[in-house]
């Protein structure tokens, strides 16, 4: 079922993390079966959209992967400067990744306004709500460098002491939106810069990572990039895709030769 609604492939090693996310569920819905559950799933959107979150795997941080950020900047810079640069993050969990991406940008232009606009989609509907807020506890911006912090957040007193709060002109960048890759159609847009796809290919079959790549390409400019995560590799792809940097892949133009 979560294949078809996700895409998402799980062996049978997954079982007991199924089983404790999914009990979890049944136990909010004070539902007495799995199989009940699974009817409810069935036919309750709703229903549908909790037993998906609860079988997502969120785990980011800011400026995770740290090596593809100089690259984007680099990118970004060196774009012809006419009308504004867009960037999508589909797996933009809790936000620190896109907001990420937008820090980098204000960073790269030397303004609070750069051109940039960044879409950031996820599949999980509740993370969406963490990622709008903006809000975070302040281990999670520990890592950070100081003029980083300064400059991008809000650190919370008295009663919201130990929280930051991402800037309004770090947030005001960022436009979140609910996205299922395995959606016959995207409503995205396209001639973006660079797109970031990290971490969520390794949860999908080759023939499903090879269908979103190709739907992927014709969304980018000519020279647009692809950043994948540390464990993937695209390799497979050239139809679409060449190696760049590590983990950075470059579209290949439509007039490339093969």
């Amino acid at each position: 079922m979560i294949h078809a609604r996700a895409g998402i492939a799980l062996n049978g090693t997954k079982r007991n993390m199924v089983y404790s996310r999914l009990a979890r569920q049944l136990r909010a819905q004070n539902t007495a079966s799995f199989s009940d559950y699974l009817d409810g799933v069935e036919a309750d959107d709703a229903l549908a959209q909790g037993f998906v979150n609860a079988l997502t795997t969120n785990l980011t941080s800011f400026f995770r992967e740290a090596h593809h950020f100089p690259l984007l900047a680099a990118h970004l810079r060196a774009l012809p400067r006419h009308g504004t640069i867009d960037l999508w993050c589909n797996a933009a969990s809790t936000g620190e990744e896109p907001y990420s991406m937008a820090m980098t940008a204000i960073e790269a232009f030397e303004s609070d306004r750069p051109p940039v606009r960044i879409l950031a989609t996820d599949i999980d509907t509740n993370v969406l709500e963490t990622a709008r807020r903006g809000v975070y506890r302040d281990e999670a911006v520990a890592p950070l460098a100081q003029q980083q912090l300064r400059r991008h957040f809000q650190r919370g007193k008295g009663r919201q002491a130990g929280l930051v709060r991402v800037r309004p002109e770090v947030q005001a960048l960022v436009t979140f939106r609910p996205l299922n890759l395995l959606a016959q159609r995207w409503d995205t847009g396209h001639d973006y810069a660079a797109i970031f796809c990290r971490n969520v290919m390794i949860y999908f079959d080759k023939p499903t990572q090879l269908a979103i790549l190709e739907k992927f390409a014709p969304l980018l400019v000519d020279g647009g990039l692809l950043f994948a995560g540390h464990s993937e590799n695209f390799a497979y792809a050239t139809r679409f895709f060449r190696l760049r940097n590590k983990t950075v892949y470059e579209r290949m133009r439509a007039d490339a030769p093969p």
